[in-house]
């Protein structure tokens, strides 16, 4: 009985998200050499970079295929300090940690450091993984709107007077609509109100910032920043996360009760060392993220030529906003046929009402792949 009950609730669930258009389904596999991606975060092309592959390689002849371990046992390795050296010199952090993924290290962080009585202030559209964090805290959570600092600023000075830890949350760029706020101001408003801060640059590493390691050094603001998330499998064309800190204390007490970090299996030493020559491809030619710039602004002017709305920003993130799920994804899939993968975004991931393309750009674009891109998207948009 259990059994039929289960599998009652689940046809009910299932067939109620395939008649709004917005059941999920494993895509099949994409060949790169069959499609021109622009779906997936490779921002600046470094997956498929020599350099980045002979890294791994050989980290796999030196360490073998796994860790092996968790990274308290034996699972920490050479290649994960050597990554670690390199990211805390790259930002200009004193301490950190190297993770299985953004999403672990993002929950962590919050589920461990705030508790029962304290305030999480979070930008509206910030990723799962902090809202998942944020909810096993037993923090109140408040979402303010999103990039709205005027919003945020309210709640802080209501709750100014409180007793209590307030943490501010938000990504640099966002994942879903490639803008970014003021961190200026944010950091501005920490320095006033005096609360914790948690920035996620997992969007931004490589293509902002003087030396390529995101918005928080584009706006001067790292010092400032409590804890920084980056992760190795956007632009650095790898996998794994990291958290910088500047004190010491948190690094401790994350390695002693954060159970992600404690009871996986560590992250492969080849991951770390890849990641390891993607900062330093970064570090060497600074022309990865200006030409990535340069086609962010082109591309989205050429968009709003054909009468589309988008953010006027030069973020490697384009959303282009068509409200049905169901019409979206037929674009999606015109696209798909005529050779190009871009991403078909739909509730819940965004909010109903703004299913979307998301649309990675790349640095290594040419023009005659972009007016190719954009005949296609004209063409789908006119059939759909």
């Amino acid at each position: 009985m259990m059994q039929e009950a289960l599998s009652d609730r689940i046809n009910e669930v299932l067939e109620e998200r395939s008649s709004k258009g917005l059941e999920r389904s494993i895509p099949n596999p994409h060949s790169s050499e069959d499609y021109v991606n622009l779906a997936d975060n490779d921002y600046l092309g470094l997956a498929r970079h020599p350099q980045v592959i002979d890294a791994a390689v050989n980290a796999f002849k030196i360490f073998g295929s796994s860790a092996s371990a968790s990274p308290l046992v034996s699972g920490y390795k050479s290649a994960h300090q050597s990554l670690l050296d390199k990211v805390l010199n790259w930002h200009r952090f004193d301490y950190g940690m190297i993770w299985n993924s953004g999403y672990a290290a993002n929950q962590a962080i919050l589920s461990q450091l705030a508790g029962a009585g304290d305030l999480i202030l979070a930008d509206r559209l910030i990723h799962n993984s902090m809202i998942s964090g944020s909810m096993r805290s037993g923090a109140r959570l408040v979402r303010y709107r999103h990039c709205d600092l005027d919003h945020l600023e309210a709640l802080l000075v209501a709750n100014a007077k409180n007793d209590r830890i307030i943490f501010v949350v938000t990504e640099s760029v966002f994942s879903m609509d490639g803008d970014f706020p003021d961190l200026k101001r944010l950091a501005a408003l920490k320095s006033k109100f005096g609360f914790f801060w948690i920035v996620d640059e997992a969007h931004a590493l490589g293509w902002y910032g003087s030396s390529g390691c995101g918005l928080a050094e584009e706006f001067g603001v790292a010092a400032e920043v409590d804890i920084l998330v980056g992760t190795l499998g956007k632009a650095l064309g790898s996998m794994g996360a990291y958290t910088l800190f500047h004190d010491d204390r948190l690094k401790r007490f994350l390695a002693n009760f954060a159970g992600e970090f404690i009871y996986s299996t560590y992250l492969a030493p080849s991951s770390a060392a890849a990641a390891e020559a993607a900062i330093s491809c970064i570090q060497k030619d600074d022309s990865l993220r200006s030409k990535g710039r340069e086609i962010a602004r082109r591309f989205r002017g050429e968009l709003s030529t054909m009468g589309l709305e988008v953010t006027d920003i030069d973020s490697p993130i384009v959303s282009v906003i068509f409200g049905d799920a169901a019409r979206t994804m037929e674009i999606a899939e015109s696209l798909r046929r005529d050779g190009f993968l871009v991403g078909g975004i739909r509730p819940p991931t965004v909010p109903q009402g703004s299913s979307r393309l998301r649309i990675s750009l790349k640095a290594n674009l040419d023009s005659e792949t972009i007016d190719r891109f954009l005949a296609s998207l004209k063409k789908a948009i006119d059939l759909s």
